[in-house]
């Protein structure tokens, strides 16, 4: 296991947005229960604050901390403890808001099952049934109940959907092209992919995201895509925002 502090890019353009000075940003992106990865990012954040000291330095979770991989539970416990840095940000993602959906509507799990579901049920010691149906999503549903520690119910609850520093808007998905990012509809935030992702408009600030996997962090005029795949690539990703610069650093198995 390892970090790597090489910085990937799509394009090669000049950096002109900035944080304000004194100031870095480490935006992380989709751990999607690989608590692993995210132990190992938050050793080398540490490290390198301790190799590069600054005024003051901000932890942007870009959000999708549960599904897929096998400790969601142990993801939402570090976070609820973690205290690297002197700020930090949490987002809300598309499966965070599902998980939520599903406290309410143990029927969600017909469409949760597909996308990361009964992993992170199985985070909170809740084993399948050998059926899946809407008696077996009730029984789910009671279980979870049960097993749902209610500081990570008060923690879903307390994500946030963007936040902005500088000249730099943090959510989890993307932005609707055309409208203002202080109207953006919440489902956007969460969920949008096109028309965001192949947009060159100017947003009028630069759009740090994960939700859409690509094989290397990508650094456009308009948007970075720190999502780069944990739960399957094993790679968890986060940019590096200082001044002007951008840069990036991956925890690796």
């Amino acid at each position: 296991m390892a970090m790597d502090g090489t910085p990937h890019s799509a394009e090669s353009v000049p950096a002109m947005a900035a944080i304000p000075p004194g100031m870095r940003v480490y935006a992380i992106g989709d751990i999607h229960g690989h608590a692993d990865l995210l132990d190992m990012m938050h050793e080398g954040i540490a490290q390198d604050l301790d190799r590069r000291p600054v005024e003051h330095s901000v932890i942007v979770y870009l959000g999708d901390y549960v599904d897929r991989g096998p400790d969601s539970a142990g993801v939402i416990e570090r976070l609820r403890y973690t205290r690297l840095g002197d700020e930090r940000i949490m987002l809300r993602g598309n499966h965070e808001q599902v998980l939520r959906a599903f406290v309410a509507d143990p029927l969600v799990m017909l469409h949760w099952q597909a996308f990361g579901g009964i992993e992170t049920l199985a985070s909170y010691g809740i084993a399948p049934p050998g059926v899946l149906n809407d008696a077996a999503f009730r029984q789910m549903h009671r279980a979870f109940l049960d097993a749902l520690p209610p500081e990570h119910l008060a923690f879903l609850d307390s994500l946030g959907d963007q936040a902005v520093i500088g000249d730099y808007f943090f959510c989890h998905a993307g932005v609707r092209p055309g409208v203002p990012l202080d109207r953006q509809e919440p489902e956007d935030l969460l969920w949008i992919r096109e028309p965001f992702l192949s947009s060159r408009a100017d947003f009028s600030k630069v759009v740090v995201h994960g939700h859409t996997p690509v094989p290397l962090p990508e650094r456009r005029r308009n948007q970075i895509n720190v999502d780069t795949g944990a739960f399957r690539t094993g790679r968890l990703t986060a940019a590096i925002i200082e001044g002007t610069e951008v840069g990036f650093m991956q925890a690796r198995r």
